[in-house]
């Protein structure tokens, strides 16, 4: 089975640990591998707080990174985890690294086998068909069209919040250039099983998840039912 958690933004980067729990959840180890891949930030050296929301006492908590790579057999480490989480960036230019070492397949393969994939922004975008993303030039919602297509149809994250977010994916459905998919605030997230819809969460009461999609010349916004994590 496999299981993805795509937040359109929060989590423990945003001081958010109530999203994280709702990733937690879908393992039932006692003390969960949990892998960072801090890519699409350059692995940025505030990558290291993720052992402080992932602390010793309960996780077996690493970081894979790859200016500096260490890892030397990238698909047994990815492989070897209960839980993968991708952080924020620039989704173009960390889907662009991965290819070029293999990261990708090897993320496939460990889906494939079960290990829980999330991530929020960059990697939340990752996992789909087609994104939108600020990657070209800050401040833009461009389409991009090449990611990972674990999950078919599209995703935009900080939907409610970077004022270019929701225009643009208006227009791009509207004319078929994005194809439908999801849409999230920040602190919202969709889980998907198997590339279907499982349910959408929120740590946020305001916080939403909507599918977008075609319609009558421009398109449709539906809000999903959201669970708040308690």
């Amino acid at each position: 089975m496999q299981q993805i958690v795509a937040m359109g933004g929060g989590g423990w980067m945003m001081d958010d640990p109530t999203l994280d729990r709702a990733v937690l959840e879908l393992t039932d180890a006692r003390r969960p591998r949990i892998c960072f891949v801090p890519t699409a930030s350059g692995d940025h050296p505030s990558s290291a707080r993720f052992f402080e929301a992932f602390p010793e006492a309960g996780f077996d908590a690493s970081i894979l990174r790859l200016f500096d790579r260490e890892v030397a057999d990238i698909d047994a480490f990815l492989g070897d985890q209960d839980i993968v989480y991708v952080g924020g960036g620039n989704t173009v230019s960390m889907l662009a690294v991965w290819r070029a070492h293999g990261v990708d397949r090897a993320l496939r393969a460990a889906s494939e086998a079960g290990v829980v994939m999330a991530g929020m922004s960059a990697g939340a975008n990752c996992w789909f068909e087609a994104s939108t993303t600020d990657s070209y030039q800050l401040g833009r919602a461009d389409p991009l069209l090449d990611g990972l297509a674990f999950v078919a149809g599209s995703f935009t994250p900080h939907y409610g919040s970077e004022p270019a977010r929701r225009p643009a994916v208006l227009e791009l459905v509207a004319s078929g250039v994005l194809p439908p998919g999801f849409a999230c605030d920040d602190y919202a997230a969709v889980h998907l099983v198997d590339g279907a819809l499982a349910a959408a969460v929120r740590s946020r009461p305001a916080a939403r998840a909507l599918r977008v999609s075609p319609r009558d010349g421009g398109t449709r916004e539906e809000l999903l039912e959201a669970r708040t994590v308690a």
